[in-house]
């Protein structure tokens, strides 16, 4: 007569990985894996949270953060050659001066980021478009604020 083994028995001779907490900071953490999706493909077409993220949208954040201080930057010296600000929020923060209004934009863009993160993958409005492609479109008006400002400065010197 065969013997039966159950899953539970086989796994105590292996090695458990759920044993040692993973690091902050791993080799595997950009790699592909199974915390990128969910493990059933049915629940993919659901809302869904994960704690891994791809290179691509890694690079996406690295330059939406970037561009957001490039972005203040080129708006101080545009108020010092007699711009005004017309983001009622920002103009706020600049009453206070220009650091602050630097550490203001950099925290409500971090705490923007952030939360696109979090809810990536999670439908807009009842439609079957995710957050996550809501970065690229950031990054493409970030570069055209950006571009616009390099326009603004070199015409006004």
């Amino acid at each position: 007569m065969a013997q039966k083994h159950h899953f539970s028995e086989k796994r105590k001779d292996s090695r458990d990985r759920r044993k040692k907490p993973t690091p902050p900071v791993s080799a595997y953490s950009l790699n592909d894996g199974s915390r990128k999706t969910p493990r059933r493909k049915g629940d993919r077409w659901q809302n869904y949270f994960v704690d891994r993220y791809s290179k691509r949208v890694f690079a996406a954040v690295l330059l939406i953060l970037a561009m957001s201080l490039i972005d203040a930057i080129f708006t101080l010296q545009l108020l010092r050659d007699g711009a005004s600000e017309i983001n009622p929020v920002m103009a706020h923060f600049l009453e206070y001066g220009p650091l602050e209004f630097l550490v203001a934009k950099y925290i409500l863009t971090c705490a923007s980021v952030l939360l696109l993160l979090i809810y990536k993958n999670v439908y807009l409005l009842n439609t079957r478009i995710r957050a996550k492609y809501l970065f690229l479109p950031i990054v493409m008006m970030f570069a055209a604020v950006i571009v616009w400002e390099v326009f603004l400065i070199v015409t006004s010197n």
